[in-house]
């Protein structure tokens, strides 16, 4: 079997660096997800969940960086174009990811809504397994570069709590839409829900494409 290793990226071990470090910001970006959750449902709109909020941000302005470097490095050394395609895909992929954190703890901090307590528990748990799922994703990209043996590993993991996620915003949405709460208020918490667990499923369609990425450089 082949193995994929960074060293196949030893012309620059500034590429080796961007690529780890790409690794870590997704990492990042999902346990800060979960702390913003948390914080935001003990606190609201608080001074310390803003500052998560652009903590958050700063991540993803910095993974957007990385992420320029990787593809611009890419492009300026003599890789194998199915290689290089490879891992332009993995990159753009993990960068989308890091975006939905992005962009589901920004539309917290925008349209701040009246989330009830009964309610508080569930979405702690689905977040929390968002941010596994998307922390597994990661740990299964970066063995794509280490030891790809491992990858299979990690990407079972990502299965498994993904479909205990989809399990999770099932019962949280039965019973957002079994309660009494006003139309409006079951249809922004469907939206929340629906953007917190979209992310697993990102990660989901990750794993499938790496798996595909992994056969083809065993080969």
């Amino acid at each position: 079997m082949f193995h994929l290793h960074l060293s196949l990226f030893s012309r620059t071990k500034a590429l080796e660096c961007d690529i780890d470090n790409f690794h870590d910001k997704l990492i990042d970006a999902s346990m800060t997800f979960s702390k913003a959750v948390k914080t935001y449902l003990k606190e609201g709109k608080s001074e310390n969940f803003q500052k998560i909020s652009r903590d958050i941000k700063k991540i993803e302005h910095d993974a957007d960086t990385l992420r320029r470097s990787i593809e611009n490095q890419l492009y300026a050394n003599n890789l194998l174009p199915d290689l290089r395609a490879d891992v332009l895909q993995l990159a753009e992929n993990l960068d989308r990811v890091i975006n939905k954190f992005d962009e589901a703890t920004y539309l917290f901090y925008v349209e701040q809504p009246d989330i009830p307590q009964e309610y508080h528990a569930d979405i702690k748990e689905l977040s929390k397994l968002t941010s596994d799922c998307a922390e597994n994703m990661g740990k299964a990209s970066r063995s794509f570069f280490r030891d790809m043996v491992s990858v299979r590993d990690y990407a079972q993991k990502v299965y498994f709590i993904e479909h205990e996620s989809d399990r999770c915003s099932r019962r949280l949405l039965e019973r957002v839409f079994d309660s009494k709460l006003a139309l409006a208020n079951k249809l922004q918490l469907k939206q929340f829900i629906n953007e917190i667990a979209d992310i697993a499923d990102i990660a989901e369609d990750f794993i499938d494409e790496l798996l595909i990425f992994t056969i083809k450089r065993s080969i």
